[in-house]
């Protein structure tokens, strides 16, 4: 986002976002895949903000979904094995 030159605004809630669902993902008791427990606790924080997004550009959803799907997978497995490693 910060190549994309976007406003200080998008890049804080982008990044507030992730920090948000790696909580999440880390306090979570659901009995998940982790790479699925990432995307489902990645989606659920980035809910509110879709129905803004999508309805000034409901084109750019498309982007956001998938990236949402491949970040919040690759969380879920980082956290999982960087927590089966420290214990």
């Amino acid at each position: 986002m910060i190549l994309q030159r976007l406003s200080w605004n998008a890049d804080l809630s982008a990044f507030t976002l992730w920090v948000v669902s790696g909580f999440m993902i880390a306090t979570s008791a659901l009995n998940l895949a982790p790479a699925v427990k990432g995307m489902v606790m990645s989606f659920l924080c980035l809910l509110p903000s879709l129905f803004i997004i999508g309805a000034e550009e409901p084109l750019s959803l498309l982007p956001i979904g998938a990236m949402t799907l491949l970040l919040g997978s690759l969380l879920g497995f980082t956290f999982d094995r960087l927590s089966r490693r420290a214990a």
